[in-house]
């Protein structure tokens, strides 16, 4: 499969300049994110893809925008792969009000709430990602499929840093990392 991280947010711009929380919640995507996200989609425009995943979280969701134009394949909302809940950009919008801003995607299948009320820790994140691996490596055409997804979840499942729209593969039935260094 393919893990795609959304591009740049509200909250990364700010976060990176200050490494403080700005306070954004459910952040969208800056004008350099959402060219990111073209840009992406163009790379993976030419590629076999059957079906993307997302995450429900604006930033994921404003990424898949371009791709889901370009491939005009199912998109599957699932919060299993969401960001680690560990600041205000990681508190999300409520199913009702996503399903109004995105009547093109389906949320009937997310609780009205459906990120964590406090921090996440390092081992329910971990869990997450095992439970996807699992998922998708039932699936056999796994290899088709570009999962729209968040830093700590990518890092979660392959113990890699990437960049915002950053992509790169990742074979599901691998084991999962030794080790991850949420701080480098």
């Amino acid at each position: 499969m393919i893990l795609l991280r959304h591009g740049q947010s509200e909250f990364n711009l700010h976060f990176g300049a200050t490494r403080r929380d700005p306070g954004v919640i459910d952040a969208p995507l800056t004008a350099l994110g959402r060219e990111q996200a073209v840009h992406a989609a163009r790379e993976l425009a030419d590629l076999p893809i059957t079906r993307i995943v997302t995450s429900p979280y604006t930033r994921a969701l404003q990424t898949v925008a371009p791709l889901a134009a370009a491939l005009d394949v199912p998109v599957v909302i699932n919060p299993i792969v969401r960001e680690r809940y560990a600041f205000a950009c990681d508190i999300g919008t409520p199913r009702s009000k996503l399903a109004g801003t995105w009547p093109q995607h389906d949320f009937s299948a997310i609780d009205e709430i459906w990120w964590p009320p406090i921090e996440e820790p390092e081992e329910s994140i971990f869990a997450r990602a095992a439970l996807f691996r699992m998922e998708m490596a039932a699936l056999p055409d796994w290899a088709e499929t570009v999962v729209v997804t968040h830093w700590g979840f990518i890092l979660s499942l392959t113990g890699e840093r990437t960049m915002n729209g950053q992509w790169l593969r990742c074979d599901p039935t691998d084991p999962p990392p030794n080790e991850v260094a949420w701080h480098a």
